[in-house]
Formats: C-alpha cells, structure tokens, sequence
C-alpha cells in the first residue's frame, strides 16, 4: 500500500521530521466512528484510536484527529494502531458548529481543493454559493462549482444560471454535469489530479453521493431522491470517508449541510467580495460600514450598478455574522479562562487542608 496514493508527499514528510515524528508510523484517517478511527497505513486499514494523553490534554474538537489528517502511530498488533500526534495540518475546512456558540466544526482536513455541489432545478443559491466560497478561502482551498441535475432544467434556464453564477462568481471554475446523462462529465475528470484530495461540499439531495459514485466507477454511498413531500434532500449520507478514484485523486464525501455558519475570524471574506473590498478602499471615512455614509464608494457603485445588490447585502449579513461569531468565541475564552482560574484556586486550598 502505498501512502502517496493517499496524497502523501514532500511536504507531510518535512511536517514529520520538523515535528520529530520520524520514529512513528505514519498513516491517514480515513473514516470515523464514534471515537474509533480507521487509519490507512503502508499494511494496509487498521483501526486506531488516540492517547489517554491526547485526549485528556484537548481543548476543544479541534485537538482531535479528523478526516484527512495524516497522524503519527504505533501499531500494538495488527489490526490495532495508537495515534499519538497530529502531524501539522495544511488545510482545514470548517463551520460554525450547528446551536454550539462560539464552537467549531471540522469537516475535513489537508484538502486542496472542494467541489461546491449545487443542484439547478432547485437547490440553487448563489447567496449559499458565497458562502461556501468564503469557508474555501479561509481554509486555503481552491473551490470548484458543480452544477448538477442538468437534466431536469431546458438550455435556456441553464444558460441564464451560468451567467449568473459568473457575473457574481469570478475566482473560480464551473461546471454543469448531469448524473443522469452524464453530460459534462469528462471536462470534470480531466481536472482530477492523481494524489490531490478534493471534498465535496453542498446540501441534501443535490447529487453528491451520485456523483461520487460515478467519478470512482462504482456504487460506494447509497443514493436516494429528493422528498416530494418537502422539497428537502434527505440525508443518505451520515459520516465521512475518503475514498480514492479511477483518476487517482482522492475524494471525501460529507453529509450534507442546511447549515453554513462563517466561522473564521480572518480575511476570508475578501476574497468573495473582492470587488466590494476594493471599493471600500476609496471610502470617504476609513471605518465606513458601507451602509448608509456619506462618501461611501460601495454604495455609490450599487447606484452605478456595478455590484450587484444582492452580492451587497449578502456581504453585509456575512460580516455581521463573523463578527458575532468573534464576540461569542472572545466571550467563551473569558468564561473558560475564568472557570479555570477557579479550579486552580479550588485545588490549591484542598492541598492546603490536605496538610
């Protein structure tokens, strides 16, 4: 089994030896279960689970190992490994964890690039689009849009669908494909290259396990259709795995998302927004808000119509919503610095009466 067909590389390997995990396995996590992992490694997928240590010295979810990261191991027998380290991550894709404030969710790590799954009879969102754009940018992924169920729409709706996606949508590449049909199909492979690993992002029912399943040539996720009754996709998959493809790259499947909370506290947002940002520059106050000042060339460029509106207020409710997400995170860190002031204080005293 080689680890390369895995995406392991130079890079990993300098991570490695920087990190002084030379003297251990190394292997990747494939999938989870409920803390159990299975890890692939040179002999092959063995199930592993983490150190007392590593558990007990997490901060938060995020300490864990996740799909798509590359650990440091020692095998105890030969189905059993011990994973003792992360080795340093090169990318992580994630979200504002669902009625958990302040707290994140991991979706996958060490991916290059995202296929951003929508449907076009009636999935489509390009506000949701955004959004996913700005989890890509913050992550330091190259996203991809899908377009799927190409199918069901005549030429004429799927023309005006692309041209939106492209006067919003300038950084990055879209393709239609019907999973039926599998018109589009082959342009989609030809940019699949052997040792990247590519996640697929995107709702319920909108063909990503389908997908999935012809881009590797067989039936990996079961598939189901879109509930008539809701107009919901239902959830066929629920858990992740990293599987490689006929073209040898490698491909996590993720259940999907209804929920996409902006979760970075970095610039990401101006690479979605790239044009509004570059206006802001020329703002007549420098902490202009872009909603109602005088001065303002984001707004005036709206009134020229050269942003487009909904892009604007998109924007506007995005960076409100990071900005939430960074009080409420600020907020937790004060609440758990103090709670730990606290028991160190509880432990001194008892130490104390110990005598």
């Amino acid at each position: 089994m080689k680890l390369e067909n895995w995406g392991y590389n130079n890079r990993i390997e300098k991570l490695r030896i920087e990190n002084n995990l030379d003297d251990f396995e190394v292997g990747r996590v494939i999938s989870e279960h409920k803390g159990r992992y299975i890890v692939i490694t040179e002999k092959g997928e063995l199930e592993a689970k983490i150190t007392g240590n590593m558990r007990f010295s997490a901060n938060s979810r995020e300490d864990f190992p996740a799909i798509g990261d590359w650990v440091a191991l020692t095998t105890h027998d030969s189905n059993l490994a011990i994973i003792n380290k992360i080795i340093p991550r090169l990318s992580i894709i994630s979200r504002q964890a669902v009625h958990q404030l302040g707290e994140i969710q991991i979706i996958a790590t060490n991916i290059d690039y995202a296929f951003l799954v929508q449907s076009v009879d009636r999935d489509f969102n390009i506000n949701r689009l955004e959004r996913y754009l700005t989890i890509c940018h913050s992550s330091k992924v190259t996203p991809i849009i899908v377009l799927t169920k190409t199918d069901l729409i005549d030429k004429q709706q799927l023309s005006e669908i692309m041209n939106t996606a492209h006067l919003r949508i300038k950084n990055a590449s879209i393709f239609a494909i019907s999973n039926k049909t599998k018109d589009g199909y082959e342009k989609l492979k030809k940019i699949i290259k052997k040792g990247k690993t590519y996640c697929l992002l995107g709702s319920s029912g909108v063909g990503k396990s389908t997908l999935l399943n012809n881009l590797s040539g067989e039936t990996i996720m079961k598939t189901d259709t879109i509930s008539q009754s809701t107009n919901k996709g239902k959830h066929t998959t629920n858990h992740r795995e990293l599987i490689v493809l006929e073209q040898g790259g490698i491909l996590v499947d993720n259940p999907g998302m209804r929920e996409v909370g902006i979760s970075d506290t970095t610039s990401d947002l101006e690479a979605t927004f790239d044009k509004i940002i570059s206006l802001s520059q020329d703002c007549k106050f420098n902490d202009c808000t872009h909603t109602s000042e005088i001065g303002c060339s984001v707004l005036d460029a709206i009134k020229k119509g050269e942003i487009d509106k909904s892009s604007y207020e998109n924007y506007l409710k995005m960076e409100k919503e990071k900005a939430h997400f960074e009080s409420t995170v600020f907020e937790k860190r004060k609440k758990d610095k103090k709670f730990g002031k606290m028991i160190k204080s509880y432990k001194k005293r008892h130490k104390k009466n110990d005598y």
